[in-house]
C-alpha cells in the first residue's frame, strides 16, 4: 500500500463528475487500499477518489474505528429525514461548515471484490456517506452549507 497526495479545493479536478469504475480489478483494489491508508493517515473518516486525483466512481469510508465501508459505483436509492452536520474535509483543511444531511441513507454499490451491495446508514454513518458520494458529483460541503468557519473560529458550545 501506498500513500496518495489529497488534492485541496481550488483545483478543477474536484469540481468533475466521476466516471464508472468497468471491473473491479487488482488495480482497483490496490487503489481502493491506498485510499484507506492516505485517510487514515489524514486523520480522515473518508476520501473519495477524486480527491487523490482518480476520476472514478468510488470512495471508503471508516465512520467508527475500523468499521471500513468502500464502494465502487456507489447509488444513493433513499435518503430519510433530516440532520444537522458540522463538516470538514481533507481537500478544505482548516474549514469547517455546518449544513443539513439525511438522517437514513440507502446506498448500493461493489466491494472490494466486486460482488453489488446495498447498505443503509443512520447519524454520523448517513453523513459520512453522504459527503463522500458527493465528491463523485463534483460537489464540495462548502457548496451545500449554510455557514462556514475556519477551524479555529469555530464557536465551541461552553460546558
Amino acid at each position: 500500500m501506498a500513500l496518495r497526495n489529497i488534492i485541496e479545493e481550488g483545483d478543477p479536478i474536484l469540481r468533475k463528475h466521476c466516471r464508472e469504475v468497468d471491473e473491479v480489478n487488482e488495480r482497483i483494489q490496490m487503489i481502493l487500499d491506498d485510499m484507506v491508508e492516505t485517510m487514515r493517515e489524514a486523520n480522515g473518516v473518508g476520501l473519495a477518489a477524486p480527491q487523490v486525483g482518480i476520476m472514478r466512481r468510488m470512495f471508503v469510508a471508516e465512520p467508527a474505528p475500523g468499521e471500513v465501508y468502500m464502494f465502487v459505483n456507489p447509488e444513493i436509492l433513499s435518503v430519510e429525514g433530516e440532520q444537522d452536520s458540522e463538516e470538514g474535509c481533507l481537500s478544505v483543511p482548516g474549514m469547517i461548515g455546518r449544513l443539513v444531511r439525511p438522517e437514513k441513507v440507502t446506498i448500493r454499490g461493489l466491494d472490494r471484490y466486486g460482488k453489488e451491495k446495498t447498505l443503509t446508514f443512520e447519524g454520523f454513518h448517513a453523513i459520512v456517506m453522504c459527503h463522500e458520494f458527493d465528491h463523485l458529483e463534483g460537489v464540495l460541503f462548502t457548496d451545500k452549507a449554510t455557514e462556514l468557519f475556519r477551524e479555529e473560529d469555530m464557536p465551541r458550545d461552553e460546558e
